[in-house]
């Protein structure tokens, strides 16, 4: 249980335990952190499958009740004051799953943007997919498209949905892309840096998250912004993605806040620092 201890204490048994719910988590005051809220986090939506398993009930529900999960998501980020919030909805591997998962999933995302996207654009959301277009079915471009052209003009929160979407696939595309402006001509081999590579993903012009969230207790990246997460805080949930609230969101924050970013550097006591040591 999150509390006492931070998400990132909790020890692995723990993890795999289907009655640790976000309802006993104590949600803080997310206006003492004193401007600490991260500008950008992303969330690995874990756990569906088990916490239907868990529960005797087909993945299906657990996928429904994942989306319900999403949508409180949505709505506290733009409470706390988020500007971007990922979201890993659907991996380029997840395609290896059975035939008839996959068809519930597509079925899902089209209902939530069919149900969702007049509320998303009232609340001022700006919506923009990554990932991959290239295998997907004409009507499911096409639902993706809609989200991004009716909110294009939203200036609140900018919901990244991470749809056919890989790390490793983006950031060879992002090479194969530089070598085509190298081999035309157009970009300078010697020019190529880090940021040359960062403005050629999916992600460009969108900061790095602060801030990556897991649930369901797995402690690993699985090909999720990989390049952008250089620098990023993790927080690890017990919890399976249905059971994800406003109050895990707080709890993820609080961690968040308390945790000190040297990006690689050191942290100078007051007397080092005018010392210039």
């Amino acid at each position: 249980m999150i509390g006492a201890k931070t998400a990132a204490q909790v020890k692995p048994a723990q993890a795999a335990t289907p009655k640790a719910a976000s309802s006993q988590v104590k949600a803080p005051d997310v206006g003492t952190r004193l401007g600490r809220v991260p500008r950008h986090v992303g969330i690995i939506m874990d756990g569906n499958g088990r916490w239907a398993s868990s529960r005797g009930l087909p993945r299906l529900e657990g996928h429904r009740r994942g989306v319900e999960a999403l949508r409180a998501a949505v709505r506290a980020a733009i409470d706390f004051g988020l500007d971007y919030l990922t979201v890993y909805s659907f991996s380029s591997e997840n395609w290896r799953r059975p035939v008839e998962e996959i068809s519930d999933l597509m079925g899902l995302l089209k209902l939530f943007i069919r149900n969702d996207l007049a509320e998303l654009g009232h609340a001022g959301v700006k919506i923009k997919v990554i990932g991959t277009r290239a295998n997907l079915n004409p009507d499911i471009l096409a639902l993706l498209a809609e989200a991004e052209t009716a909110t294009a003009a939203n200036t609140g929160l900018n919901l990244v949905i991470a749809f056919n979407y890989g790390s490793r696939q983006e950031i060879a595309e992002a090479a194969r892309l530089i070598a085509e402006k190298v081999a035309a001509g157009t970009l300078d081999s010697a020019s190529i840096n880090a940021e040359v590579i960062a403005q050629h993903l999916d992600t460009a012009g969108i900061p790095d998250p602060d801030l990556i969230i897991r649930t369901s207790g797995e402690q690993r990246l699985s090909n999720f912004l990989m390049w952008q997460a250089a620098y990023s805080e993790f927080v690890f949930l017990p919890i399976h993605w249905p059971d994800f609230d406003r109050a895990a969101l707080a709890a993820a924050l609080d961690e968040f806040a308390a945790r000190e970013r040297r990006f690689g550097g050191v942290t100078l006591s007051p007397a080092n620092a005018k010392s210039g040591r």
